[in-house]
């Protein structure tokens, strides 16, 4: 039994998400750039390169690259044989306390959503998902996710006769709907199958894959292509000012699902497509 300490957790919660606030990943940039490359739109250039340029001041000067620092989203992959000194849930959200206020973060969570929506005053807590693994080792993935784009999320309970067109003509759809909502060019992260409340998590978790890289399943990775030529014939382009590069790549995650169902969930992620993670 391996043994890490509640502080070490801390630590490294605080200082990812203030990474994840300042710099982008080189996947990110990557695809940003290679979109700049594409894009037809002249306008839709000229947003792409305040984006980059945008990029590399935050990196630079050490500052949010937006001023919605998000909501602080953590994915926890716990090794069964790792034992937690102190309480996981605790230092997870310690962390989230320090890094935005060291990191100079805007704190966006409130209390009570639905009548006083006070602010907590530390963006805590965190939204954590917690998954048992095999080994001896804490995977922690931080996803500040912008309201934005999360606002654009949509649930479909579709037929299972909808099939695979029911699904492309569903995710398309909520793309098109947000149009510049979520501050395009967007990450469209799909779930698909399960149940409701497992296809949010997939659309979600689908999110912090590496841009641009392919499903593991080669029916998956089709879909997303599918979905992806589709989305960039919308014309939205670059924070809706119209051309070819609306979606910098989509990310499909399924699950088997019960024979009357087929839940679809569409979860945006705007072109600041904040994640960091460590292993522990």
């Amino acid at each position: 039994m391996r043994l890490i300490t509640a502080a070490e957790i801390t630590e490294a919660v605080a200082g990812l998400f203030k990474q994840a606030n300042y710099e982008l990943g080189e996947d990110v940039l990557a695809a940003l750039k290679k979109a700049r490359g594409e894009e037809e739109s002249a306008a839709g250039r000229d947003a792409l390169d305040a984006i980059l340029e945008n990029a590399r001041i935050a990196k630079s000067d050490k500052i949010p690259r937006c001023q919605d620092c998000g909501t602080a989203v953590v994915f926890l992959e716990v090794g069964q044989d790792v034992h937690i000194n102190g309480d996981l849930t605790g230092a997870v959200n310690e962390g989230v306390r320090r890094a935005y206020k060291e990191g100079y973060l805007r704190k966006s969570v409130v209390a009570h959503p639905f009548s006083a929506r006070r602010n907590t005053g530390d963006n805590t807590p965190a939204v954590i998902h917690t998954d048992i693994v095999p080994g001896d080792k804490l995977k922690i993935i931080v996803l500040p996710k912008g309201g934005g784009a999360e606002n654009m999320t949509k649930l479909g309970m579709l037929l299972p006769a909808a099939g695979k067109q029911g699904v492309i003509d569903f995710v398309v759809k909520a793309v098109e709907e947000a149009w510049a909502n979520p501050c395009p060019p967007v990450i469209v992260g799909v779930g698909i199958g399960g149940t409701a409340d497992k296809a949010v998590l997939m659309s979600k978790h689908a999110l912090i894959r590496k841009v641009g890289e392919p499903a593991p399943d080669a029916e998956n990775a089709a879909l997303e292509q599918d979905i992806l030529h589709k989305v960039n014939n919308l014309g939205i382009g670059p924070m809706g000012y119209g051309g070819r590069i609306t979606a910098l790549t989509v990310h499909v995650e399924t699950f088997p699902a019960h024979m009357t169902a087929l839940p679809v969930v569409v979860n945006l992620q705007c072109h600041s497509a904040r994640h960091r993670e460590v292993v522990l």
